[in-house]
């Protein structure tokens, strides 16, 4: 019998990587009101917004807005995206708790998003991640396309175990094993966690899983199995990956908390207000929400 976690961290990751793809522009006060219902309902760690040219990003172009809008409560650690010292410089004002940078384990798809090779992105981090530790800010390495690529296929672990290396030489505190197309199986990420765990002890390593197959909770569960803790989730679904045609949004905050409390594990979050919250932002973007169990939990509510 596996020994699973007796709490699990959830990042909610909607406010950025959930709304980050929409096509319409969604107001600075809807994204702050998001951030404030998660915080209501239990989070303690979101990721709120990027600052990412708004040529490539225009969605959060509002930036500054967003968080200088936040009613920030204790214990709410409030991340934010930063590609290079510039965007960092740019947050620096904005007072984040963490920042957050990003590569791929794939060659293709780092330079599809992000226009240079895995050496380069490493070489072009290492200043953001040296400026905000001087700073006192905490850092987080997004790992994606851990376990398959659109443009190279299946991604070895070897591969992962290689990036995991890279950020841990340039000061990464934490990292992400991101399965940003979601295409893959329980043995296939808990392969990519190994990976990285060769660089950083479970206790700094996080899953970021994507619902394309619908294998999204399984490699949740897979990923508890090992011991990992820490797992990112967006509510109602919300997200997906502009780079890689016909992946779906993030695993919803909604259907991990359902798993995590029917199996006696502790969130701290209210299931009823993450409910709520998930409704009310897919209202705000004229759509239904993708977490099955917040629509069975309305349901059953009348």
């Amino acid at each position: 019998m596996p020994q699973y976690p007796h709490q699990v961290r959830i990042v909610d990751v909607s406010p950025r990587d959930g709304l980050q793809n929409e096509k319409q522009p969604v107001p600075a006060a809807v994204k702050i009101e998001l951030v404030h219902r998660l915080q209501a309902a239990g989070l303690r760690e979101i990721e709120v917004t990027s600052y990412v040219s708004p040529k490539w990003v225009p969605q959060m172009a509002d930036n500054h807005e967003v968080m200088a809008g936040l009613q920030r409560r204790p214990g709410v650690r409030y991340a934010v995206l930063t590609p290079n010292l510039k965007g960092f410089e740019a947050a620096l004002a904005d007072r984040p708790d963490e920042i957050v940078v990003f590569g791929a384990a794939s060659e293709a798809f780092s330079q599809r998003n992000i226009n240079c090779s895995i050496a380069q992105s490493i070489e072009r981090f290492a200043p953001v991640v040296e400026a905000a530790l001087q700073a006192g800010i905490a850092v987080r390495g997004a790992m994606s396309c851990t376990v398959g690529c659109p443009y190279e296929g299946d991604v070895p672990p070897e591969r992962v175990a290689m990036l995991a290396g890279l950020m841990k030489s340039i000061g990464v505190q934490r990292v992400d094993v991101a399965d940003t197309i979601g295409v893959g199986t329980p043995l296939k990420v808990q392969r990519a966690i190994e990976a990285a765990a060769r660089h950083y002890d479970l206790d700094h390593i996080s899953a970021h899983f994507h619902d394309t197959y619908g294998q999204a909770l399984a490699n949740t569960l897979a990923a508890l199995q090992l011991g990992v803790w820490n797992v990112q989730a967006s509510v109602a679904g919300l997200g997906g990956c502009p780079y890689a045609k016909g992946a779906t949004g993030n695993v919803a905050t909604e259907d991990v908390v359902y798993m995590l409390h029917g199996m006696g594990i502790d969130t701290g979050i209210d299931l009823d207000a993450l409910v709520d919250t998930g409704a009310w932002i897919s209202a705000q973007l004229g759509r239904a929400t993708a977490s099955r169990a917040a629509r069975a939990l309305l349901a059953r509510r009348g």
